[in-house]
Protein backbone atom coordinates (compact mmCIF):
# COMPACT_ATOMS: atom_id res chain seq x y z
CA UNK A 1 0.00 0.00 0.00
CA UNK A 2 1.38 3.41 -1.02
CA UNK A 3 1.65 5.89 1.84
CA UNK A 4 -0.33 9.10 1.30
CA UNK A 5 1.64 12.12 0.15
CA UNK A 6 1.67 15.54 1.77
CA UNK A 7 -0.31 18.09 -0.21
CA UNK A 8 -0.10 21.03 2.20
CA UNK A 9 2.66 21.89 4.66
CA UNK A 10 2.90 24.70 7.20
CA UNK A 11 6.22 26.10 8.40
CA UNK A 12 6.05 28.06 11.65
CA UNK A 13 8.87 30.61 11.81
CA UNK A 14 10.26 32.11 8.62
CA UNK A 15 13.82 32.88 9.66
CA UNK A 16 17.18 31.54 8.57
CA UNK A 17 15.97 27.92 8.65
CA UNK A 18 12.21 28.15 8.29
CA UNK A 19 12.13 30.19 5.09
CA UNK A 20 14.67 28.07 3.16
CA UNK A 21 12.83 24.93 4.30
CA UNK A 22 9.49 26.36 3.19
CA UNK A 23 10.97 27.32 -0.18
CA UNK A 24 12.48 23.85 -0.61
CA UNK A 25 9.16 22.08 -0.09
CA UNK A 26 7.37 24.60 -2.32
CA UNK A 27 9.93 23.99 -5.07
CA UNK A 28 8.64 20.40 -5.15
CA UNK A 29 5.20 21.68 -6.12
CA UNK A 30 3.76 21.25 -2.62
CA UNK A 31 1.49 23.95 -1.23
CA UNK A 32 3.32 25.63 1.66
CA UNK A 33 1.96 28.16 4.14
CA UNK A 34 4.65 29.99 6.09
CA UNK A 35 3.65 31.52 9.42
CA UNK A 36 5.52 34.27 11.23
CA UNK A 37 4.64 36.89 13.83
CA UNK A 38 6.74 39.47 11.95
CA UNK A 39 4.38 41.29 9.59
CA UNK A 40 7.29 42.83 7.70
CA UNK A 41 8.72 39.37 6.97
CA UNK A 42 5.30 38.14 5.85
CA UNK A 43 4.76 41.09 3.51
CA UNK A 44 8.28 40.81 2.10
CA UNK A 45 7.90 37.11 1.30
CA UNK A 46 4.49 37.60 -0.29
CA UNK A 47 6.13 40.07 -2.68
CA UNK A 48 8.52 37.30 -3.68
CA UNK A 49 11.40 38.90 -1.79
CA UNK A 50 13.49 37.86 1.22
CA UNK A 51 14.29 39.60 4.50
CA UNK A 52 17.50 37.65 5.18
CA UNK A 53 20.70 37.05 3.23
CA UNK A 54 21.36 33.49 2.07
CA UNK A 55 22.81 32.58 -1.33
CA UNK A 56 20.17 31.43 -3.84
CA UNK A 57 17.31 31.88 -1.37
CA UNK A 58 15.99 35.00 -3.11
CA UNK A 59 15.73 33.19 -6.44
CA UNK A 60 13.95 30.22 -4.90
CA UNK A 61 11.44 32.36 -2.98
CA UNK A 62 10.69 34.51 -6.01
CA UNK A 63 9.96 31.42 -8.10
CA UNK A 64 7.72 29.56 -5.65
CA UNK A 65 5.76 32.67 -4.66
CA UNK A 66 5.14 33.62 -8.28
CA UNK A 67 4.03 30.06 -9.04
CA UNK A 68 1.61 30.10 -6.11
CA UNK A 69 3.22 27.32 -4.07
CA UNK A 70 4.36 29.50 -1.15
CA UNK A 71 2.49 32.17 0.77
CA UNK A 72 3.16 33.76 4.15
CA UNK A 73 0.69 34.72 6.87
CA UNK A 74 0.61 35.62 10.55
CA UNK A 75 -2.10 33.09 11.44
CA UNK A 76 -1.81 29.28 11.14
CA UNK A 77 -4.02 27.43 8.67
CA UNK A 78 -5.00 23.75 8.46
CA UNK A 79 -2.32 21.58 6.84
CA UNK A 80 -1.14 17.98 6.89
CA UNK A 81 2.29 18.65 8.33
CA UNK A 82 3.53 21.43 10.61
CA UNK A 83 7.23 22.23 10.98
CA UNK A 84 8.15 24.45 13.92
CA UNK A 85 11.36 26.43 13.36
CA UNK A 86 11.35 29.15 16.02
CA UNK A 87 14.13 30.49 18.28
CA UNK A 88 15.17 28.77 21.52
CA UNK A 89 16.94 31.50 23.53
CA UNK A 90 18.14 31.60 27.12
CA UNK A 91 16.23 32.99 30.07
CA UNK A 92 18.17 34.90 32.70
CA UNK A 93 21.95 34.83 33.03
CA UNK A 94 22.34 31.15 33.91
CA UNK A 95 21.90 29.92 30.33
CA UNK A 96 18.65 28.13 31.12
CA UNK A 97 16.79 27.24 27.91
CA UNK A 98 13.64 29.24 27.24
CA UNK A 99 10.97 27.27 25.36
CA UNK A 100 8.42 30.08 25.23
CA UNK A 101 8.53 30.38 21.44
CA UNK A 102 8.07 26.65 20.96
CA UNK A 103 5.15 26.70 23.38
CA UNK A 104 3.61 29.70 21.61
CA UNK A 105 3.97 27.98 18.23
CA UNK A 106 2.43 24.76 19.55
CA UNK A 107 -0.55 26.55 21.05
CA UNK A 108 -0.97 28.58 17.84
CA UNK A 109 -1.27 25.52 15.60
CA UNK A 110 -3.28 23.42 18.06
CA UNK A 111 -6.71 24.82 17.00
CA UNK A 112 -6.18 23.79 13.34
CA UNK A 113 -4.86 20.27 13.98
CA UNK A 114 -6.88 17.28 12.77
CA UNK A 115 -6.54 13.52 12.88
CA UNK A 116 -3.61 12.30 10.77
CA UNK A 117 -1.53 15.49 11.00
CA UNK A 118 2.22 15.47 11.61
CA UNK A 119 4.00 17.99 13.86
CA UNK A 120 7.79 18.24 13.67
CA UNK A 121 9.97 20.34 15.94
CA UNK A 122 12.95 21.55 13.89
CA UNK A 123 14.19 24.12 16.41
CA UNK A 124 17.44 23.12 18.08
CA UNK A 125 16.21 22.28 21.55
CA UNK A 126 17.25 20.95 24.96
CA UNK A 127 16.58 17.30 25.67
CA UNK A 128 12.87 16.79 26.36
CA UNK A 129 11.59 19.76 24.35
CA UNK A 130 9.73 17.62 21.80
CA UNK A 131 7.88 15.81 24.56
CA UNK A 132 7.05 19.15 26.18
CA UNK A 133 5.68 20.38 22.86
CA UNK A 134 3.52 17.26 22.56
CA UNK A 135 2.14 17.91 26.03
CA UNK A 136 1.26 21.52 25.17
CA UNK A 137 -0.56 20.31 22.07
CA UNK A 138 -2.43 17.71 24.10
CA UNK A 139 -3.46 20.30 26.70
CA UNK A 140 -4.93 22.47 23.95
CA UNK A 141 -6.71 19.64 22.09
CA UNK A 142 -8.38 17.24 24.48
CA UNK A 143 -10.40 15.85 21.57
CA UNK A 144 -7.30 14.42 19.88
CA UNK A 145 -4.88 11.73 21.00
CA UNK A 146 -1.09 12.12 21.05
CA UNK A 147 1.85 9.67 21.09
CA UNK A 148 2.71 10.17 24.77
CA UNK A 149 -0.59 8.55 25.76
CA UNK A 150 -1.91 6.70 22.70
CA UNK A 151 1.38 5.45 21.24
CA UNK A 152 1.19 4.17 17.67
CA UNK A 153 -2.58 4.67 17.60
CA UNK A 154 -2.35 8.44 18.20
CA UNK A 155 -4.34 10.87 16.07
CA UNK A 156 -1.32 13.20 15.76
CA UNK A 157 2.22 12.21 14.86
CA UNK A 158 5.05 14.08 16.63
CA UNK A 159 8.79 14.05 15.86
CA UNK A 160 12.01 16.01 16.22
CA UNK A 161 14.19 16.65 13.18
CA UNK A 162 16.87 19.29 13.83
CA UNK A 163 18.33 21.34 11.03
CA UNK A 164 21.99 20.58 10.33
CA UNK A 165 23.02 23.21 7.80
CA UNK A 166 25.78 25.78 7.47
CA UNK A 167 24.75 29.41 6.96
CA UNK A 168 25.86 30.46 3.51
CA UNK A 169 25.24 26.95 2.16
CA UNK A 170 21.74 26.32 3.48
CA UNK A 171 20.07 25.79 0.11
CA UNK A 172 22.55 23.06 -0.83
CA UNK A 173 22.90 21.37 2.55
CA UNK A 174 19.16 21.15 3.18
CA UNK A 175 19.12 18.75 0.23
CA UNK A 176 22.36 16.82 0.58
CA UNK A 177 22.90 16.50 4.35
CA UNK A 178 21.57 13.48 6.23
CA UNK A 179 18.58 14.17 8.47
CA UNK A 180 18.31 12.77 11.99
CA UNK A 181 14.68 11.94 12.77
CA UNK A 182 13.41 11.17 16.24
CA UNK A 183 9.74 10.29 16.27
CA UNK A 184 7.84 9.64 19.48
CA UNK A 185 6.76 6.34 17.92
CA UNK A 186 7.88 4.33 14.91
CA UNK A 187 4.93 5.63 12.88
CA UNK A 188 5.87 9.20 13.81
CA UNK A 189 9.38 8.61 12.48
CA UNK A 190 8.05 6.98 9.31
CA UNK A 191 5.77 9.95 8.61
CA UNK A 192 8.58 12.48 9.20
CA UNK A 193 11.02 10.57 6.98
CA UNK A 194 8.41 10.38 4.23
CA UNK A 195 7.92 14.15 4.45
CA UNK A 196 11.61 15.02 4.16
CA UNK A 197 12.20 12.61 1.30
CA UNK A 198 10.29 15.09 -0.87
CA UNK A 199 13.58 16.95 -1.29
CA UNK A 200 16.32 15.38 0.86
CA UNK A 201 18.81 13.28 -1.09
CA UNK A 202 20.84 12.51 2.02
CA UNK A 203 19.82 9.65 4.28
CA UNK A 204 16.91 10.08 6.69
CA UNK A 205 18.39 8.35 9.74
CA UNK A 206 15.86 7.32 12.37
CA UNK A 207 16.97 7.68 15.99
CA UNK A 208 15.50 5.63 18.83
CA UNK A 209 13.45 8.61 19.97
CA UNK A 210 13.21 12.41 20.06
CA UNK A 211 15.57 12.76 23.01
CA UNK A 212 18.41 11.08 21.12
CA UNK A 213 17.71 13.26 18.08
CA UNK A 214 17.77 16.37 20.26
CA UNK A 215 21.01 15.29 21.89
CA UNK A 216 22.60 14.46 18.52
CA UNK A 217 22.29 18.06 17.33
CA UNK A 218 23.57 19.42 20.63
CA UNK A 219 26.50 17.00 20.52
CA UNK A 220 27.49 18.01 16.99
CA UNK A 221 27.73 21.67 17.93
CA UNK A 222 29.37 21.00 21.29
CA UNK A 223 32.07 18.99 19.51
CA UNK A 224 32.82 21.99 17.33
CA UNK A 225 32.70 24.36 20.29
CA UNK A 226 35.25 22.34 22.24
CA UNK A 227 37.62 22.29 19.26
CA UNK A 228 37.24 26.04 18.70
CA UNK A 229 37.92 26.61 22.40
CA UNK A 230 41.23 24.73 22.03
CA UNK A 231 42.24 27.03 19.17
CA UNK A 232 41.15 30.14 21.07
CA UNK A 233 43.05 29.07 24.16
CA UNK A 234 46.13 28.44 22.02
CA UNK A 235 45.90 31.99 20.65
CA UNK A 236 45.92 33.40 24.18
CA UNK A 237 48.85 31.21 25.21
CA UNK A 238 50.82 32.14 22.08
CA UNK A 239 50.22 35.83 22.74
CA UNK A 240 51.67 35.44 26.24
CA UNK A 241 54.67 33.52 24.89
CA UNK A 242 55.17 35.98 22.02
CA UNK A 243 54.44 33.44 19.28
CA UNK A 244 52.40 33.60 16.08
CA UNK A 245 49.43 31.28 16.66
CA UNK A 246 48.73 31.05 12.93
CA UNK A 247 52.24 29.76 12.28
CA UNK A 248 51.97 27.35 15.19
CA UNK A 249 48.66 25.87 14.00
CA UNK A 250 49.94 25.59 10.45
CA UNK A 251 52.93 23.60 11.66
CA UNK A 252 50.94 21.39 14.04
CA UNK A 253 48.41 20.61 11.33
CA UNK A 254 51.14 19.03 9.23
CA UNK A 255 50.72 15.99 11.48
CA UNK A 256 48.48 13.54 9.59
CA UNK A 257 46.12 13.11 12.56
CA UNK A 258 45.95 16.72 13.75
CA UNK A 259 43.49 19.29 12.44
CA UNK A 260 43.38 22.29 14.76
CA UNK A 261 40.74 24.88 13.86
CA UNK A 262 41.41 28.59 13.49
CA UNK A 263 40.99 30.92 16.48
CA UNK A 264 38.79 33.99 16.38
CA UNK A 265 37.18 36.65 18.58
CA UNK A 266 34.83 34.11 20.15
CA UNK A 267 31.99 31.91 18.92
CA UNK A 268 28.68 33.13 17.55
CA UNK A 269 25.59 32.05 15.72
CA UNK A 270 22.35 30.52 16.81
CA UNK A 271 23.84 27.04 17.34
CA UNK A 272 27.44 26.67 18.51
CA UNK A 273 27.25 29.56 20.99
CA UNK A 274 23.96 28.26 22.43
CA UNK A 275 23.57 24.51 22.09
CA UNK A 276 26.34 23.39 24.49
CA UNK A 277 24.59 25.23 27.31
CA UNK A 278 21.52 23.05 26.69
CA UNK A 279 23.63 20.00 27.50
CA UNK A 280 25.09 21.70 30.58
CA UNK A 281 21.57 22.58 31.79
CA UNK A 282 20.57 18.91 31.48
CA UNK A 283 23.66 17.45 33.18
CA UNK A 284 25.39 20.16 35.16
CA UNK A 285 27.69 17.93 37.21
CA UNK A 286 28.77 15.78 34.28
CA UNK A 287 29.28 18.33 31.46
CA UNK A 288 32.59 19.71 32.77
CA UNK A 289 34.57 19.86 29.50
CA UNK A 290 31.62 21.29 27.58
CA UNK A 291 31.09 23.98 30.21
CA UNK A 292 34.79 24.91 30.25
CA UNK A 293 34.87 25.20 26.46
CA UNK A 294 31.89 27.54 26.56
CA UNK A 295 33.60 29.66 29.21
CA UNK A 296 36.81 29.86 27.15
CA UNK A 297 34.93 30.95 24.04
CA UNK A 298 32.66 33.35 25.92
CA UNK A 299 35.68 35.05 27.48
CA UNK A 300 37.54 35.60 24.21
CA UNK A 301 35.74 38.88 23.30
CA UNK A 302 37.00 40.51 26.50
CA UNK A 303 40.55 39.41 25.65
CA UNK A 304 40.15 41.04 22.22
CA UNK A 305 38.86 44.22 23.83
CA UNK A 306 41.94 44.35 26.04
CA UNK A 307 44.09 44.18 22.93
CA UNK A 308 42.17 47.10 21.40
CA UNK A 309 42.52 49.15 24.57
CA UNK A 310 46.25 48.46 24.56
CA UNK A 311 46.49 49.53 20.90
CA UNK A 312 44.67 52.79 21.66
CA UNK A 313 46.96 53.38 24.62
CA UNK A 314 50.05 52.75 22.50
CA UNK A 315 48.81 55.21 19.87
CA UNK A 316 48.31 57.87 22.55
CA UNK A 317 51.80 57.23 23.91
CA UNK A 318 53.29 57.79 20.45
CA UNK A 319 51.16 60.90 19.85
CA UNK A 320 51.47 62.82 23.09
CA UNK A 321 49.31 65.73 21.90
CA UNK A 322 46.48 63.42 20.85
CA UNK A 323 43.51 62.68 23.11
CA UNK A 324 41.34 59.56 23.15
CA UNK A 325 38.51 61.50 21.52
CA UNK A 326 40.72 61.92 18.45
CA UNK A 327 41.63 58.24 18.03
CA UNK A 328 39.63 56.61 15.24
CA UNK A 329 38.96 52.89 15.59
CA UNK A 330 37.80 50.80 12.62
CA UNK A 331 36.00 47.49 13.19
CA UNK A 332 36.00 44.99 10.33
CA UNK A 333 33.00 42.64 10.43
CA UNK A 334 29.94 42.22 12.64
CA UNK A 335 28.46 38.91 11.45
CA UNK A 336 29.11 35.71 13.37
CA UNK A 337 30.89 34.12 10.38
CA UNK A 338 32.27 35.18 6.99
CA UNK A 339 30.15 36.35 4.06
CA UNK A 340 26.70 36.33 5.69
CA UNK A 341 24.52 39.02 7.30
CA UNK A 342 23.59 36.96 10.38
CA UNK A 343 24.43 38.86 13.59
CA UNK A 344 22.88 36.39 16.04
CA UNK A 345 25.10 35.72 19.08
CA UNK A 346 27.97 37.34 17.19
CA UNK A 347 31.09 37.98 19.29
CA UNK A 348 32.12 40.63 16.74
CA UNK A 349 28.89 42.52 17.32
CA UNK A 350 29.35 42.18 21.07
CA UNK A 351 32.86 43.62 20.84
CA UNK A 352 31.66 46.52 18.66
CA UNK A 353 28.92 47.29 21.16
CA UNK A 354 31.43 47.46 24.00
CA UNK A 355 33.67 49.75 21.98
CA UNK A 356 30.72 52.00 21.14
CA UNK A 357 29.99 52.29 24.85
CA UNK A 358 33.51 52.97 26.09
CA UNK A 359 35.55 54.55 23.29
CA UNK A 360 35.12 58.32 23.14
CA UNK A 361 36.59 58.77 19.67
CA UNK A 362 35.16 57.98 16.23
CA UNK A 363 34.14 54.35 15.65
CA UNK A 364 33.93 53.09 12.07
CA UNK A 365 32.34 49.76 11.10
CA UNK A 366 32.92 47.91 7.85
CA UNK A 367 30.31 45.19 7.27
CA UNK A 368 29.63 44.62 3.57
CA UNK A 369 26.65 42.33 4.18
CA UNK A 370 24.33 44.82 5.91
CA UNK A 371 22.87 48.17 4.91
CA UNK A 372 22.45 49.75 8.33
CA UNK A 373 23.88 49.31 11.78
CA UNK A 374 21.87 47.92 14.71
CA UNK A 375 20.27 50.61 16.85
CA UNK A 376 22.70 50.13 19.72
CA UNK A 377 25.55 51.04 17.35
CA UNK A 378 24.10 54.35 16.23
CA UNK A 379 27.15 56.13 17.64
CA UNK A 380 29.30 54.34 15.04
CA UNK A 381 29.42 54.90 11.26
CA UNK A 382 28.95 52.19 8.67
CA UNK A 383 31.67 52.80 6.06
CA UNK A 384 33.48 51.08 3.20
CA UNK A 385 36.98 49.65 3.24
CA UNK A 386 38.56 52.74 1.70
CA UNK A 387 37.13 55.06 4.35
CA UNK A 388 38.16 52.76 7.18
CA UNK A 389 41.73 52.74 5.92
CA UNK A 390 42.36 56.18 7.46
CA UNK A 391 41.65 54.94 11.01
CA UNK A 392 44.34 54.85 13.69
CA UNK A 393 43.46 51.41 15.09
CA UNK A 394 42.14 48.55 12.95
CA UNK A 395 40.28 45.61 14.50
CA UNK A 396 39.77 42.57 12.25
CA UNK A 397 36.94 40.41 13.59
CA UNK A 398 35.39 38.56 10.62
CA UNK A 399 37.34 37.30 7.62
CA UNK A 400 34.85 38.33 4.94
CA UNK A 401 36.12 37.69 1.40
CA UNK A 402 36.59 41.42 0.58
CA UNK A 403 38.78 41.80 3.67
CA UNK A 404 41.03 38.91 2.71
CA UNK A 405 41.54 40.51 -0.70
CA UNK A 406 42.59 43.85 0.81
CA UNK A 407 46.05 44.89 1.89
CA UNK A 408 46.78 45.53 5.55
CA UNK A 409 46.07 49.18 6.40
CA UNK A 410 48.54 51.49 8.06
CA UNK A 411 48.11 52.12 11.75
CA UNK A 412 47.89 49.72 14.68
CA UNK A 413 46.26 46.36 13.90
CA UNK A 414 44.48 43.92 16.17
CA UNK A 415 43.79 40.91 13.97
CA UNK A 416 41.60 38.26 15.62
CA UNK A 417 41.32 36.21 12.42
CA UNK A 418 44.83 36.17 10.99
CA UNK A 419 43.82 38.04 7.84
CA UNK A 420 46.64 40.55 7.96
CA UNK A 421 49.02 38.48 10.07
Amino acid sequence: MTEPTFKKISVIGLGYIGLPTAAMFASRKIEVVGVDVNQHAVDTINRGEVHIVEPDLDLAVRAVVSEGYLKATTEPEPAEAFLIAVPTPFKGENHEPDLKYIEAAARAIAPVLKTGDLVILESTSPVGATEAMANWLAEARLDLTFPQTAGEASDIRVAHCPERVLPGKVMQELITNDRVIGGMTAKCSEAAARLYRNFVTGECVVASGPRVAEMAKLTENSFRDVNIAFANELSIICDKLDMDVWELISLANRHPRVNILQPGPGVGGHCIAVDPWFIVSSAQEQAQLIRTAREVNDSKPEWVLEKVRAAIGAHLMENAKCSATEVTVAVYGLAFKPDIDDLRESPALNIARHLAGEHTGPLLVVEPNIHELPRDLEAARLVDLATAGAADVHLMLVDHTPFKASAAPSGRIVDARGVWG
